[in-house]
């Protein structure tokens, strides 16, 4: 069985495609529909290692796209899945795989499925594998929601994650929610989008372009993508680490070095430093938006 036009299709609007590398929300380099590293037909095909700054046509990555399909992900869904398997169960599936990789067949939804029961195979699938970097994101709750709605009715639905949105003169009747998303991240960041109403006009987009204008990786172009909107989780990620994992080990080293007998005091002091360079590594991209944003530094 292969992947059908209407799943290529459906694969195509989630990833989105950009011509020039990017980073996830955990910080791989990104290309075309979702390319990077971790795939061994992409880098044959690519003949080298990905690196920021390379870019890519839209016709070379779909015919990427098609070799990857064809090799790496159909192949795993194929050799687990029932036997008498529809062809949009099997897209919805290929789609997951695409984005969690050859593992979701060994997962719960993908047994539920294989036992026959395909109701609580989309439940629960509806339900989880959406975080990145240890974190919920937005994107990935609606795609595999909209991937367990397609297994399980065959519909081809959805809002297109990977759509780049433009502006639009008229205020849509359902709010955009990954316009939505973008509009709250980027006034948590300081950037004002305005009313919080899922709504690409004007304000949002002046919002989006002095956003991107602090982003050494971002092209300047006012559009919400999917390399801004995996730049908008980053930062969020980048947040959420910094407070949570990076106070977490200085408290733990200071207590554990209290109760040893050690001088704890310079231990902690020792460890927060550490924690403080790994970061400032991790989130380089992340820091120089924001001395960006201090400094009034817009990036060509």
């Amino acid at each position: 069985m292969q992947t059908s036009e209407r799943g290529v299709a459906f694969v195509e609007a989630h990833e989105g495609f950009v011509p020039r590398a990017y980073l996830d929300p955990v910080g791989v380099p990104t290309i075309g529909y979702g390319f990077t590293n971790r795939s061994d037909v992409f880098r044959e095909m690519w003949g080298r290692k990905l690196k920021m700054g390379d870019t890519i046509a839209r016709e070379q990555a779909r015919r990427i796209l098609g070799e990857l399909l064809a090799r790496e992900f159909e192949p795993p869904v194929e050799a687990a899945m029932p036997k008498n398997a529809l062809q949009h169960e099997f897209d919805a599936a290929v789609s997951a795989v695409f984005n969690l990789g050859a593992r979701f067949t060994r997962w719960k939804a993908f047994k539920l499925w294989v036992e026959g029961k395909k109701k609580l195979a989309a439940e629960h699938w509806a339900k989880n594998y959406n975080k990145a970097g240890g974190r919920k994101l937005p994107g990935l709750v609606r795609r595999r929601r909209e991937e367990a709605h397609l297994f399980l009715t065959g519909e081809y639905t959805g809002i297109g994650e990977g759509t780049q949105r433009e502006v639009r003169k008229v205020k849509p009747i359902e709010p955009d929610p990954v316009v939505k998303e973008a509009q709250e991240a980027l006034k948590r960041f300081g950037f004002d989008p305005g009313d919080i109403d899922g709504w690409m006009g004007k304000n949002t987009k002046e919002a989006v372009m002095a956003y991107q204008k602090t982003h050494p990786h971002l092209t300047n172009d006012g559009i919400i993508g999917p390399a801004t909107m995996a730049q908008l989780r980053r930062d969020a990620i980048a947040v959420k680490d910094s407070v949570q994992k990076g106070g977490g080990v200085t408290a733990v080293s200071t207590i554990g070095a209290f109760f040893s007998g050690l001088p704890w005091g310079w231990i902690a002091a020792g460890v927060a430093i550490v924690a403080v360079v790994y970061f400032a590594w991790r989130y380089r991209d992340v820091i120089q938006r924001r001395w960006n944003t201090l400094v009034g530094r817009e990036v060509a």
